[in-house]
């Protein structure tokens, strides 16, 4: 058995997939609008700037991109199309971060995050 041929077919089942399938087709007509594709392009590059700054791994990020964060939020949550998209990424997440973590406890390494005093 090769690991990485069976690493391929696992990605090819997870493209496959109707919830893949379904947040392509939301991505689709969530970037069809042109002011949606610039709000969720601002909207994704702070999420990673927000993410990275709770790691850690940036320091703090700064009070107004986190203000900017929440009200593109907000306002990227009341228009359906973005809404289902997001909701539908943040579920693809949650299963992906499901699939890792039984790979890694086969694999026998445990992540444990550290507690935050």
């Amino acid at each position: 058995m090769n690991i990485y041929d069976t690493a391929h077919r696992l990605a090819e089942e997870i493209r496959q997939s109707d919830e893949c399938r379904r947040l392509s087709e939301l991505r689709e007509r969530a970037y069809s609008d042109d002011t949606n594709r610039v709000l969720l392009e601002e909207y994704k590059r702070l999420q990673v700037q927000l993410q990275m700054s709770m790691a850690g791994a940036a320091g703090q990020m700064p009070n107004e991109d986190m203000q900017r964060f929440q009200q593109l939020a907000s306002l990227l949550y009341m228009n359906s199309d973005v809404q289902a998209y997001l909701l539908a990424e943040m579920q693809m997440q949650k299963t992906l971060a499901d699939v890792f973590k039984i790979l890694t406890e086969a694999a026998g390494i445990v992540f444990e995050l550290p507690d935050r005093a």
